[in-house]
């Protein structure tokens, strides 16, 4: 036997692109001229925005922030084996850090982020930047945290928690993190060559022209209007003529758990032009929807049937400052629409009046999330217990009545006159949950959610973006169908997910959705059918795909500090068999963040293809210092080590790839066969190949295996009953109907081998050559009779 030679690449994409300013005013220029600009003429709103937390949500660490928020010195916390504490002297803020009773380091500290829920800190950095300190202020608790320890998800159930960060990784960077929502008007000014940032902004905070766009020109038409003139035109972006649509998307930069595809938004331009959001098959989210980790509000938004069914939108219930425009009357936004049930709360809500219930209490519950973020429930949807006790999300019950069960709620809840209102929800929930787990048994189902027109957008688009770990080339159908969906991320998801399946339907699709009206799906298309052999396109369709493959490219290249920009640059140039872009592009991506593992693990297998084994060991072990258990690591470096016939090292490798993913790694489960083969042990040899093909029963070449070494291993009977089944499942794989005509062969029973023989012949599509081959082995067979 061989060793099976395909290495595992890894394919992850994060996107990043180019603007349009389709939408934006013609009169509006580049210039910002800053919140103070507006005072002049705005200063009642300008007194109302200078003390909402969009305004703060960047401050300098200066006298007047000490005066006006008057924050406690922390008592010293553990981080990762060291003491950490934070003292405030006069109008200065320190940062010590203490090993025991050793000093080992002292950082001043310049601003603060937030203070609605939580404080964080900036200090300044090597190479220009702002990290993010260990220590954060709970503003409701009023008492210091452990920052990245806060940050960790626990997931339950068998799945393993998240760990937590270390403080300087970059993801605690302000300038690669959280500087796009916490200042106006910002230049990263990054130098990739050097790594280095000069970073620069117009003001900190979420300032004036953040939604209005530039006010420069605003500002001359109206200094410049005598007594008594109108304007004709108004100079910047009024979002009082915003559509439902702008107003979420001018929100959701920051109120979205999102990758950009361009490097900067213009409020009114379409959210879809410009980011990617991220859904249910993100284990930040529970099966059903609701928010485990940090999600900023957008993907349960979406989820949202009153927004769905009415013009709702964010500005409907916050001012443009942040503000709940209903905060004393909380039941205000939902009267229009729902005012038959306000009228009687008690009976809707199955609670006394006294009890105090608004309709937030049950439809917009308050979540903690990671670092102890109070986050609102926007998904609208009630409370379902049933989810708690099958996912572990929360529920809104529960979260009031914390000394009674999820099932007590759960029967509370179905003794109800709709009572049986959870049940659409769990039933996709737990096929989500499935998908999750890669477990296809009900795969048909999924299909049916996608092609539904009535299936909720972000359930769609997660079945679609889940079903990319789904083997089978049946999803195509259902991809090239989710194309045409109203929805632009379904659309754009369905065309990502076409990557790799090479036929006609598929490439017509793709072509289509290179011309879609929504950049999000062109540049997804181009991603796809870049894989395709371009000598199949004629030049008007080269043509089409040239356009779409030049907006994925900048969504590549629009951020140049961002690592996965760079890997996916690599993933591009790989596709187009441009091998030594494409390792540089992995290199870059490794070099700007270390821990990054998939450029590590892909690059190694573009130097063993180059012959570059030593690099590809290389790079395969570094991945292994931070991830020991990395299953793509080490199945790539166990086939690698078993080409050099270094079997113990393989072995090793192969062996903790397969326990990483027992039921899902026939190729290291194959390649372990093949190795404890080598040393006699047959009976080893059975197990792994009948872990192979067991996991892929639909793959020939696993049961052909599986029957070599059961026949190696003396059992017989159980090595014809597989390559039975096998010919059966496959009767084109020509290799196992010789393999058992040569056992009945062995044992004497000729008649029972040129019996399968001219089965064989009964086949269509048996190439020539292989026909005359069968013809003659059966003429020599019975010759020898």
């Amino acid at each position: 036997m061989n060793f099976q030679k395909s290495r595992l690449l890894v394919v992850v994409a994060v996107l990043a692109a180019t603007i349009s300013c389709k939408q934006r005013p013609k009169e509006v220029s580049n210039e910002f001229s800053g919140s103070e600009s507006c005072i002049e003429c705005h200063e009642n709103f300008y007194k109302l925005w200078e003390p909402s937390y969009h305004a703060q949500a960047m401050m300098p660490i200066n006298a007047e922030f000490m005066a006006e928020h008057q924050l406690p010195d922390s008592e010293p916390i553990d981080v990762e084996g060291h003491q950490f504490q934070v003292e405030f002297k006069d109008s200065t803020m320190v940062l010590y850090e203490r090993d025991g009773n050793d000093l080992v380091n002292t950082y001043d500290v310049i601003w603060a982020m937030g203070g609605h829920n939580v404080y964080t800190f900036l200090t300044p950095f090597e190479k220009g930047k702002l990290q993010n300190i260990p220590l954060a202020f709970d503003a409701n608790r009023k008492e210091w945290f452990n920052y990245p320890m806060a940050g960790m998800r626990h997931f339950g159930g068998d799945s393993p928690d998240d760990e937590a960060l270390p403080w300087k990784d970059d993801m605690f960077a302000f300038n690669t993190g959280c500087y796009s929502c916490h200042i106006s008007q910002l230049n990263t000014n990054y130098d990739l060559a050097t790594d280095t940032y000069h970073t620069t902004w117009k003001e900190p905070g979420i300032n004036c022209e953040t939604c209005h766009g530039p006010a420069g020109e605003h500002v001359r038409i109206f200094k410049a209007l005598k007594e008594g003139e109108e304007a004709d035109e108004l100079g910047l972006i009024s979002t009082n003529v915003f559509t439902q649509e702008q107003h979420v998307a001018s929100c959701s930069p920051c109120h979205a758990k999102m990758n950009p595809i361009t490097p900067s938004y213009m409020p009114g331009d379409k959210f879809f032009d410009n980011y990617n959001l991220t859904t249910l098959e993100d284990r930040d989210f529970y099966p059903d929807g609701r928010s485990l980790g940090e999600n900023y509000t957008m993907t349960e938004w979406m989820m949202n049937a009153c927004a769905e069914n009415s013009e709702l939108h964010c500005v409907t219930c916050h001012t443009s400052s942040g503000r709940d425009r209903n905060k004393d009357n909380p039941n205000q936004a939902c009267l229009k629409c729902h005012n038959n049930r306000t009228q009687d709360l008690e009976t809707h809500t199955g609670h006394p009046a006294s009890a105090g219930l608004t309709c937030l209490s049950c439809h917009m519950p308050k979540r903690e999330f990671v670092g102890r973020f109070l986050r609102s429930d926007h998904s609208f949807r009630p409370p379902m217990p049933e989810a708690t006790i099958k996912f572990g999300s929360p529920n809104a019950c529960n979260s009031c009545h914390k000394d009674k069960t999820p099932e007590w709620a759960n029967k509370i809840v179905k003794a109800r006159p709709n009572g049986n209102y959870q049940e659409e929800t769990l039933r996709w929930a737990q096929l989500i949950k499935e998908a999750r787990e890669m477990k296809w048994e009900n795969v048909d189902k999924m299909f049916e959610y996608v092609r539904d027109p009535k299936t909720d957008d972000v359930v769609a688009n997660s079945f679609i973006r889940l079903l990319g770990n789904y083997p089978d080339a049946s999803k195509a159908e259902v991809l090239i169908d989710a194309l045409n969906n109203q929805s632009e991320l379904v659309r754009s998801s369905a065309a990502y997910g076409l990557g790799g399946i090479f036929t006609d339907e598929v490439k017509t699709a793709l072509l289509k959705a290179c011309q879609d009206d929504i950049r999000l799906v062109r540049i997804q298309a181009a991603n796809s059918i870049l894989t395709f052999p371009q000598d199949q396109f004629t030049a008007e369709q080269q043509k089409v795909i040239r356009s779409a493959e030049k907006e994925y490219v900048a969504s590549m290249t629009s951020r140049q500090d961002n690592w996965s920009n760079h890997y996916n640059l690599g993933l591009y140039h790989q596709n187009k068999g441009e091998m030594t872009e494409a390792l540089n592009s992995y290199e870059t991506a490794a070099r700007l963040y270390p821990p990054s593992v998939l450029p590590l693990i892909n690059s190694s297998v573009l130097y063993s293809y180059v012959g570059n084994n030593e690099k590809a060991e290389a790079n395969l072990q570094k991945v292994l210092e931070y991830e020991p258990n990395n299953e793509a690591a080490n199945l790539n470096l166990g086939l690698l080590l078993a080409e050099q016939g270094r079997m113990d090292g393989a072995e090793k490798a192969l062996r903790t790839a397969l326990e990483a993913n027992p039921e899902n790694q026939p190729v290291a489960a194959k390649n372990l066969s093949v190795i404890v083969a080598q040393r006699g042990d047959f009976a080893g040899a059975v197990k792994y190949a009948g872990i192979a093909y067991k996991t892929r029963p639909e793959d020939p070449d696993y049961g052909y295996t599986l029957a070599y070494y059961q026949l190696q291993n003396g059992q017989v009977s159980a090595a014809k009953k597989t390559l039975e089944k096998v010919i059966n499942t496959s009767p084109e794989y020509l290799s196992a109907t010789a393999y058992l005509a040569e056992i009945y062969v062995n044992e004497g029973n000729k008649n029972e081998a040129i019996k399968l023989y001219k089965n064989a012949l009964k086949l269509e599509g048996i190439a020539e050559q292989d026909r005359a081959a069968i013809q003659q082995t059966i003429t020599m067979l019975q010759q020898s009779m």
